[in-house]
């Protein structure tokens, strides 16, 4: 059994978006938080990976939410490694109500091991392996999700600019992950808005579409003042669902630095239950829908 860590965090108001809901980007702020402090515990803290030459680096993340969290809730989030292999680690992590228990989101993250000296990939330590698991590996790995290849764009893909600013930046000096998540909600309600919906017409009408799920592929670093152009598309609507795609392009040389893959949910506001996407928001999507 490999180790396991809980840490809670007690969900403050600035970190609450317009429906009162912590806001998605701020798992992933607890997530990083969380495998710092559980890798500590270990015994491998920031420092003690600068000795040995060595960091972590984010290459894919998988959140589900499955229940909505409050200003002032206590949310205790548990993390554990999944697996290891050559020059990676999988952790996983269940986010729990404190008190009641009950789960309201669950994650994965791929990190891969990596050398501060020459910026390519290491080989993890087998000493480090048998600190997370005391006990051994098991002989058989959970398997991964990949994210699938993103449909091709259709000709009405909604396109934005955005310029990497000095507070997207962490102390790895690049664009934090939780970051793109920013990224793509932002470009996902200047979308909406060029369609004809804005938030305040979604509300007038009862609905709102909230994430169910984001699955995020980093390829490339974005560093600070690097133009970026975030392009989203529609596919796979459903009665209620459907998927809404992203690409983050580095402006100047066209380099993809980022995938992201999200369900989105078409909710009424006074039940908080699904509801059927409206047929006049199809009609208006329609350029943007494959």
């Amino acid at each position: 059994m490999p180790l396991t860590h809980t840490r809670s965090f007690r969900v403050r108001h600035y970190e609450c978006d317009a429906f009162g809901h912590l806001n998605n980007t701020n798992y992933l702020r607890y997530m990083q938080e969380t495998a710092f402090d559980a890798s500590a515990a270990a015994g491998y803290d920031l420092d003690r990976y600068q000795a040995m030459g060595c960091h972590w680096l984010v290459r894919e993340t998988e959140i589900e939410y499955l229940r909505p969290v409050y200003y002032g809730d206590t949310v205790d989030v548990k993390t554990w490694i999944a697996d290891f292999r050559r020059v990676q680690s999988r952790r996983a992590y269940e986010f729990r109500k404190a008190g009641s228990g009950e789960m309201v989101a669950q994650a994965h993250t791929n990190w891969v091991f990596m050398n501060s000296a020459t910026g390519g990939l290491a080989t993890i330590p087998k000493q480090l392996i048998a600190d997370f698991f005391p006990e051994g590996l098991p002989e058989v790995a959970p398997p991964r999700a990949r994210l699938p290849e993103l449909p091709l764009a259709p000709p009405g893909a909604f396109k934005m600019r955005r310029r990497v600013a000095w507070q997207d930046i962490d102390t790895a000096r690049h664009v934090n992950n939780a970051v793109y998540l920013t990224y793509a909600e932002d470009c996902a309600m200047q979308a909406v808005a060029a369609s004809g919906w804005p938030y305040a017409r979604m509300a007038a009408e009862g609905f709102a579409v909230l994430m169910r799920r984001h699955h995020v592929q980093y390829l490339q670093p974005a560093v600070l003042d690097d133009d970026l152009e975030v392009a989203t598309w529609i596919s796979d609507v459903k009665r209620a669902t459907a998927l809404r795609h992203y690409t983050i392009r580095r402006a100047t040389d066209g380099e993809l630095l980022a995938r992201v893959q999200t369900l989105g949910v078409w909710v009424n506001l006074a039940t908080g239950q699904p509801s059927r996407v409206p047929l006049s928001f199809l009609t208006d999507f329609a350029p943007n829908i494959v």
